[in-house]
């Protein structure tokens, strides 16, 4: 849909109004659910609690799409064009616009939390419903006016049906060849031959014809995403995503277990948000003095040198990371006293009065869900590790990461926004998104492999390999940049 429409409004209007709504009636679910919780749990033995739920987890994810649909469609496409294809003007509003991200992301849940807080979780529900709806008017108003304002965002790509004409060329599905004009149509038999397989398709249940779409969606989708020549550099920061090293909920997790309180917590990710910027505006800077290519050199070998003390972290003192929680028989063959043995399993059982060996992920009664934050009612006294030199390497090198891991990622969408046709930015924009959430995926998934403390060392290495792979991708798609850079300036 993005591909053929990505200039038209309506695109970023569906969006806005699909995302909005969404989340306003996500809030008055759950507003219902607070409200009337005793009451709800007991209709249809507690499965209505259920289905509310689902339904929140639903209309949750389909924001999301939403959201990440107009962010292609603004961010991606529009920016373009209203930048006017100026390199230099497109980095500049591209780390603008990423500044305000991170802003924002950091001032919503914080402002979200207090009203909660101070109030009630009914009033918090009520507050983003009403914040979604102001905004929803602001923002419809705001994006009209820029629609008018730059009339070449109403003009359609001029290239789409040359750029599918070559498309079908470069993939061997026109037989007669470029330069044979003489048939521009194809022959009876294959008229025929489409027809009847078209006719085939049509004989399907409905179900289906809507599977076989979807399918071949997507099969051309990934075809556009593959051959474009910054398809190694995207593939890179897609395995960026596969990680724990950020601030998001699983960390915060871990944080906990080794003492770490929520103020503190709150500050580090203020912090956080600081280095970020940093990072947006050191990639303006690189920019300008070395270009575009080597401002992702330069930013990856940054995220890299940073993530290192990450690593040193699993090895220091006051890391709580088990090898032989991996190697179950080989610790039950140890050679322990037989009276020790109960006392060693114990050890890494999960605990249920709290304290440093609990879950990464605690149990529902003892927290507070918000936005990206995880905040614990009863936080166990008596967790303080034996050292805090691991945790210090640990949020040192997650926050001084952030500069290059946005500096790099602000290189790659305007890599991806300056070499994409206008005719295929939207498709390829939307297999980029999909492959950044199915990355973020795998990294819940190790969480879910091996979830208890002692187990975090383990998936820091191997984010730190996701993450090494993904710079690997972006240095031979530099290389390979560079050479055809120097082989066109051979032949000029």
């Amino acid at each position: 849909m993005l591909a053929c429409s990505t200039y038209h409004r309506d695109v970023a209007h569906a969006s806005l109004f699909i995302q909005n709504t969404s989340v306003t009636v996500c809030s008055i679910v759950l507003m219902l659910v607070f409200s009337y919780k005793q009451r709800i749990e007991q209709i249809w033995d507690g499965w209505l609690t259920v289905v509310c739920y689902t339904v929140v987890i639903v209309l949750a994810d389909v924001a999301n799409l939403a959201s990440t649909a107009l962010t292609i469609a603004i961010q991606r496409d529009w920016i373009v064009v209203i930048t006017g294809y100026n390199r230099g003007h497109l980095a500049g509003m591209n780390a603008t616009m990423r500044r305000i991200d991170q802003v924002t992301n950091i001032l919503a849940p914080l402002a979200v939390g207090q009203v909660m807080t101070l109030a009630s979780n009914v009033v918090g529900c009520g507050f983003i419903l009403g914040w979604n709806l102001f905004s929803l008017i602001v923002e419809f108003f705001f994006l009209s006016r820029v629609y008018r304002i730059v009339p070449a965002l109403s003009v359609k790509p001029p290239t789409a049906e040359g750029d599918q004409t070559h498309l079908e060329r470069t993939e061997g599905r026109s037989p007669q060849g470029e330069g044979n004009v003489a048939q521009p149509h194809p022959l009876p038999e294959e008229n025929s031959n489409s027809s009847v397989h078209r006719k085939e398709i049509t004989n399907l249940p409905l179900c289906f014809q809507r599977f076989r779409w979807l399918m071949s969606t997507c099969k051309d989708g990934w075809r556009a995403y593959y051959r474009q020549p910054v398809f190694l550099a995207g593939m890179g920061l897609a395995f960026l995503y596969t990680t724990v090293l950020g601030f998001d909920c699983i960390t915060t997790g871990y944080a906990y277990t080794q003492g770490i309180s929520g103020s503190l917590l709150s500050v580090l990710m203020g912090v956080s948000a600081i280095t970020g910027l940093m990072g947006t505006v050191m990639f303006t800077k690189l920019r300008k003095t070395y270009g575009l290519v080597n401002t992702g050199i330069i930013s990856s070998c940054l995220h890299l040198g940073c993530l290192l003390l990450c690593v040193c972290s699993v090895f220091a003192p006051g890391s709580p990371m088990d090898l032989s929680l991996l190697m179950p028989y080989f610790a039950s063959n140890s050679s322990v006293e037989p009276g020790e043995t109960a006392t060693q399993k114990q050890k890494h059982a999960y605990p249920l009065t709290g304290g440093r060996n609990q879950p990464l992920l605690p149990d529902r009664s003892s927290i507070h869900w918000t936005n990206n934050t995880v905040l614990f009612d009863n936080v166990p006294s008596g967790t303080a590790p034996e050292s805090y030199i691991s945790i210090i390497l640990l949020f040192l090198g997650v926050i001084t990461a952030r500069i290059g891991l946005w500096s790099f990622d602000l290189t790659v969408t305007q890599l991806l926004q300056e070499t994409i046709s206008e005719s295929e930015r939207g498709v390829v924009n939307g297999v980029q998104s999909s492959m950044n959430y199915l990355m973020d995926l795998l990294h819940f998934i190790m969480v879910i492999s091996a979830p208890q403390p002692e187990h975090f060392g383990i998936l820091v290495i191997i984010s730190v390999l996701f993450i090494t792979t993904g710079h690997s991708m972006y240095f031979l798609y530099a290389h390979k940049a560079k050479r055809k850079h120097r082989l066109d300036r051979i032949h000029t």
